[in-house]
């Protein structure tokens, strides 16, 4: 388990995380959220063991977390981090042999996953002569290559096509029935919905929500009703608990406060013609993410 307990770390007089606290679970994969500046990066190099936390402390099975930890642990980060002049080969060799694996366990290793990765062709070209999203397959391997026991992800669908985000989709749900803890971080809420089943959201270092995203939604009061039929736009606008209605290819998409205000649609769509879908949903986690967030920075 990796527990995070009441971490702050100052850059001079700015406090870039503030009493942060978390816990992950083996076999989890937790998301980690925030704009760009929210504390996020300072929280992944702390976890790393690359800041030592100014108050609280990183826990990894109970053991303040340090270097002996390192093997265990694997990164990819936003920005590439890949030597450019290197081969494949010679990269992943290096990784591998960073985290402490002999040769004959990389050359295995690299074997596997190149075979897995579509990308065999690839093994002795240069990492700059690769395109982003091979790159981007690189990075991922580096971070994967010594079977780590944690990983922290940030961004890891950067440059992938839709086809490629789901063989990386297959392989980080394979690491999560492993058993592995996952840190997961995206601006793309979707992407964190389709993971995640916990999550922290950081505003200027602070954490203003955490918990299991089911719970969240939950607990969150607006939701969303999704009509087909011939229904009045402006109509539908009038209804008392409307906040907005949104015309969207096939389907009305209709906001309203709370599910209370439910029945006041329904009331009205009964009586409209060719009505062949009502449906209540709950919000999506980035209409969350945009009103405890841009809420956070009103106040």
């Amino acid at each position: 388990m990796l527990r995070v307990d009441g971490v702050s770390k100052y850059y001079g007089e700015l406090k870039a995380v503030d009493k942060l606290s978390f816990e992950v679970h083996e076999g989890e994969i937790f998301g980690l959220l925030g704009l760009n500046g929210a504390g996020k990066t300072t929280t992944f190099r702390m976890i790393l063991n690359l800041f030592s936390p100014d108050e609280g402390t990183v826990f990894y099975n109970d053991e303040i977390i340090g270097y002996d930890h390192s093997d265990e642990i694997g990164f990819l980060s936003e920005e590439r981090s890949l030597l450019v002049k290197l081969t494949v080969y010679e990269q992943l060799t290096y990784y591998g042999s960073l985290k402490g694996m002999n040769k004959r366990a990389i050359d295995k290793a690299i074997e596997y996953w190149l075979q897995r990765f579509n990308i065999t062709d690839y093994k002795h070209k240069k990492i700059k002569e690769l395109s982003k999203g091979n790159q981007q397959k690189i990075q991922f391997l580096s971070a994967i290559i010594h079977n780590p026991k944690l990983i922290i992800l940030d961004e890891p669908f950067n440059g992938l096509d839709p086809i490629n985000v789901e063989l990386f989709k297959e392989v980080i749900l394979e690491c999560k029935s492993k058993g592995m803890i996952i840190i997961f971080s995206s601006h793309r809420m979707e992407h964190v919905e389709m993971f995640c089943e916990k999550l922290v959201i950081l505003v200027k270092g602070k954490s203003i929500l955490y918990g299991y995203i089911k719970d969240i939604k939950k607990s969150f009061n607006q939701q969303n009703i999704f009509i087909k039929g011939d229904v009045d736009i402006s109509e539908l606008k009038k209804i008392d608990g409307v906040i907005d209605v949104l015309e969207h290819t096939d389907q009305v998409e209709v906001k309203i406060e709370s599910k209370d205000y439910a029945k006041n649609v329904f009331k009205y769509a009964s009586k409209c013609d060719g009505i062949t879908l009502f449906d209540v949903k709950l919000p999506s986690l980035n209409e969350i993410f945009v009103d405890k967030v841009g809420r956070t920075y009103e106040e």
